[in-house]
């Protein structure tokens, strides 16, 4: 059975990869010229199983109201005239409720989990490097009140079987010395030490070059256009897409999977097919680090700003914030500037600020940020996106489960999959 894998992102790569495991002939489609040139190219590197709950929870509406008009709010909603902004706005509210919020967060819990279980066997089969560290990731707060809630935080994780502890200012500085300096701000922690870092663009080129090893076509630089509906009404059968000379091709197989991030709902519109998925921008810099000693080895998160930071090799990478703009993909010059005014801040000294890059990407965000895994409305599409903030942590374990979906099998996964 040939399989055609729309988008070569994280998702995309790692489904075509896992379809290739499970005895698929697969081909991959992206419009870009190479895997991973979009929203997987430079985000905040962060394996983050200790982090399920989504954006929308309780507390959520009363802390977007505190960050109207700051311009380094951590979550910014910027208003357009698109009805489908509104309608994901609305149903993020929803989300927010504690009952929906914490069937979310145990959801997400349950995939981040099978998915970190994935991402370890994969990488010590084919011996994957992409700057990995395994060293956990040390949440920070940085007022005492916040730093009052990490108990009852570390018990929800371990009521879903994620390790963590809570930890003190001095526990802080000892598994990140390079804390040092901000010491006295820092009012403690919570250390999640099976949780990872790595640079998703490096782990998903060097996936996409097994997965051509093993017998993908690779179709580069073909922007889709659109599915065409098979006569019966119930399947697709072919894509059209176009050249980088203008010209219209059809690709066909016998299944198609959709990886295609916030453009897959513009898409599958077309078909009637409605996604609850909306861009959500998020920010990040990369920068060389200029003295190891000040540079922190062990990924951390600031749990009071929203701002990750994650060392990948000789340099450090800083993301953040989260903007509802559309499809907006322009790098706000506020914006970046909170985040290098945070590393200055945080690190005095420790990267080189003046020739770090700038990026901004666009997470496919669902309200409740519980991604759409399994089959759509058409006998032979299938969906594997939405995966919000948690792209590169839920991207192995995701691909592995549409894998046994289309395998006609239910994964060992307590998830809301898609109806098959």
């Amino acid at each position: 059975m040939h399989v055609m894998v729309l988008g070569a992102g994280l998702s995309g790569v790692t489904t075509a990869w896992y379809l290739q495991q499970a005895g698929f002939q697969v081909s991959l489609v992206d419009r870009q010229p190479e895997a991973a040139r979009e929203t997987s190219f430079a985000n905040g590197g962060q394996i983050s199983i200790s982090h399920p709950e989504p954006w929308a929870n309780p507390g959520a509406p009363w802390q977007i109201l505190r960050w109207l008009g700051r311009d380094d709010a951590p979550l910014k909603f910027r208003p357009t005239r698109d009805p489908a902004q509104w309608i994901w706005g609305a149903r993020f509210l929803l989300e927010c409720l504690p009952s929906r919020a914490h069937r979310n967060t145990r959801a997400v819990a349950a995939l981040a989990t099978w998915s970190g279980r994935q991402l370890r066997a994969l990488r010590a089969r084919l011996g994957l490097e992409y700057d990995q560290l395994e060293r956990g990731i040390l949440h920070l707060f940085y007022s005492a009140a916040e730093f009052a809630q990490a108990p009852e935080r570390v018990r929800g994780l371990a009521s879903f079987g994620i390790e963590a502890r809570v930890c003190d200012r001095d526990e802080c500085l000892a598994i990140e010395p390079a804390l040092a300096a901000q010491a006295a701000t820092l009012a403690g922690g919570i250390y999640a030490p099976r949780d990872e870092s790595g640079d998703a663009f490096r782990f998903t080129q060097a996936l996409a070059t097994h997965v051509a090893v093993q017998g993908a076509t690779l179709h580069w630089e073909r922007e889709i256009v659109r599915l065409r509906a098979a006569a019966n009404g119930d399947d697709i059968d072919g894509v059209e897409v176009r050249t980088p000379d203008g010209v219209i091709e059809t690709l066909r197989a016998d299944a198609y999977v959709v990886c295609l991030g916030s453009y897959g709902p513009r898409l599958l519109s077309a078909l009637g097919e409605r996604l609850p998925i909306y861009p959500v921008k998020g920010y990040s810099i990369t920068a060389a680090v200029a003295d190891p000693a000040r540079a922190p080895s062990v990924s951390l998160t600031d749990e009071s700003r929203r701002i990750v930071c994650s060392r990948l090799g000789s340099r450090l990478r800083i993301a953040g914030t989260a903007e509802l703009n559309g499809f907006d993909t322009n790098v706000r010059p506020e914006r970046i500037a909170g985040i290098l005014a945070w590393a200055q801040s945080r690190f005095p000294g420790a990267i080189d600020i003046e020739r770090a890059e700038h990026w901004a990407g666009l997470r496919p965000a669902t309200p409740g940020n519980v991604p759409l895994i399994g089959r759509g409305r058409r006998a032979n599409l299938w969906l594997n996106t939405g995966h919000g903030t948690l792209g590169w942590t839920l991207s192995c374990g995701s691909a592995a489960a549409l894998a046994e979906l289309m395998c006609g099998r239910r994964p060992p996964v307590d998830f809301p999959f898609l109806a098959a």
